[in-house]
């Protein structure tokens, strides 16, 4: 993938790169591949910024890559923004391969592709920790389409929502795409053009081809943005339009 800077709103064509070194600890490898990839030659890396460590510095941009749980890092973003220019960096599986190591420590691990595909939609996931920041002008969010492998270990009751078995690691494999978004309307290009107003979060769902948990998430963000508007309802479903610019 092309490390040319993402148009807004267009994916960027999918380029080979050259393949960043991969940690073997925990999360924080994805996090350290992810910074790697992402760096260019003048960054400066880990600077300290109004209290707070900053992972790539890129002249007056501040970089802070994420790997989830926006809520951990909302205070740190709300304050930089203030005096600062902040791209947050976020990836999305469009593809993962689920690695379950042996129980027992011997043998060889079972490789399989997961059945599920990220999109940039996957970003409100977590966007709805901070709905209202992208409507600062010092806020960017930028969604790094990727390859992973996703290492699990099973440690038994320690996991049970996953029948004992919890990540150990992500891996990066590869950076497919990138979109960067600059504003709300920017978002507003995830809501697919042909979708017919008014609509439900379900009708939403539909168009996106994702679930309507997804879908709720991204009204609730895009209407904290005042990009969506609620107009009426119909049954308990509220009905939302294209707020006009």
């Amino acid at each position: 993938m092309s490390k040319t800077q993402p148009e807004t709103c267009n994916l960027q064509p999918a380029t080979q790169n050259p393949q960043p070194a991969i940690g073997t600890l925990n999360e924080a490898s994805l996090h350290a591949a992810l910074k790697t990839w992402y760096a260019e030659p003048d960054d400066r890396l880990e600077v300290p910024v109004d209290g707070f460590v900053v992972d790539i510095v890129r002249g007056d941009l501040l970089i802070e890559i994420q790997t989830g749980n926006f809520s951990s890092i909302k205070h740190k973003l709300r304050t930089l923004t203030e005096e600062h220019p902040v791209r947050l960096v976020y990836p999305v599986a469009r593809n993962k391969w689920l690695v379950k190591l042996p129980r027992d420590g011997e043998g060889d691990p079972r490789r399989r592709k997961s059945p599920k595909h990220g999109t940039c939609a996957h970003l409100f996931d977590e966007l709805v920790s901070l709905p209202r920041l992208l409507n600062r002008a010092n806020f960017t969010v930028e969604v790094l389409l990727i390859h992973e492998e996703e290492v699990r270990r099973y440690v038994g009751n320690r996991a049970w929502r996953r029948r004992g078995w919890a990540t150990e690691e992500r891996r990066l494999l590869e950076v497919v795409d990138r979109r960067l978004f600059a504003s709300p309307a920017d978002l507003a290009c995830l809501i697919p053009a042909d979708l017919a107003e008014p609509f439900t979060t379900a009708d939403l769902a539909d168009a996106i081809g994702e679930q309507r948990r997804l879908a709720q998430k991204m009204a609730y963000c895009l209407r904290k943005m005042h990009v969506l508007t609620p107009v009426d309802k119909r049954g308990n479903a509220i009905l939302y339009v294209r707020r006009q610019t």
